[in-house]
């Protein structure tokens, strides 16, 4: 068993969860909401890491993370080091992949909030920012958590996008996909099987978690 990998795995999943937290709230909400010009094109952007290829968006974000590029030049100016091949560049990298996985499902439950409610809040007397965080957010809260769980599962498993940004360097990069992969290239199946046993055991929790948040989603408010 990796431990270290695991240890990574989980690192990255949480970090990666927490910063889409306040994300998947914004844009969720906006893209429900809002009625902008343009709109149609950021919700297909939100959407395009479900069809791309891992590999094809790994290829770009390496790209867009080397030395050379821009972002690249000015992550190595302002810390020293490279964002490509780095913790911080898998976290990118995985705030990115997710996008969909964490909006989606905020923007369904934002959507499910009745019209009346809203005007109700407002009626009240109720700024938009107050109603926004005592009426909106808790209803709404079920889409979200659901796909922030879906997010961390994601992560969890992410192999393509993990190998081509971040490489496979122990203790900063090697997640347990990778480990996996890595012990049965080496005929090593029985410790692939043991690391591949437990994700999917993380795997079936994180369901069973985001299917007891959905199943909320919908239902009348009282």
């Amino acid at each position: 068993m990796d431990w270290q990998a695991l240890r990574l795995s989980l690192e990255l999943a949480f970090v990666t969860t927490l910063l889409l937290m306040p994300v998947s709230l914004v844009c969720g909400r906006t893209l429900a909401f809002g009625r902008f010009r343009g709109r149609r094109l950021v919700e297909a952007l939100v959407l395009l890491p479900l069809v791309m290829p891992p590999t094809v968006l790994g290829f770009y974000l390496l790209a867009g993370f080397a030395p050379s590029s821009s972002l690249g030049s000015l992550w190595q100016a302002m810390f020293g080091g490279t964002l490509a091949f780095s913790f911080p560049g898998l976290v990118l990298a995985s705030l990115i992949v997710n996008l969909p996985f964490a909006i989606q499902p905020a923007q369904r439950a934002f959507e499910a909030i009745p019209r009346d409610v809203r005007e109700a809040a407002r009626c009240c007397g109720m700024s938009a920012m107050r109603a926004l965080v005592r009426v909106e957010w808790p209803l709404a809260w079920p889409g979200i958590m659901t796909g922030l769980v879906m997010s961390f599962a994601h992560t969890l498993g992410e192999f393509g996008v993990v190998l081509m940004v971040g490489g496979n360097i122990p203790g900063e990069t090697r997640t347990m996909a990778i480990a996996i992969y890595d012990r049965t290239q080496a005929m090593n199946h029985e410790a692939a099987a043991v690391m591949a046993t437990m994700l999917m055991a993380i795997s079936i929790l994180t369901i069973v978690t985001a299917l007891l948040f959905s199943n909320r989603i919908g239902r009348p408010h009282g």
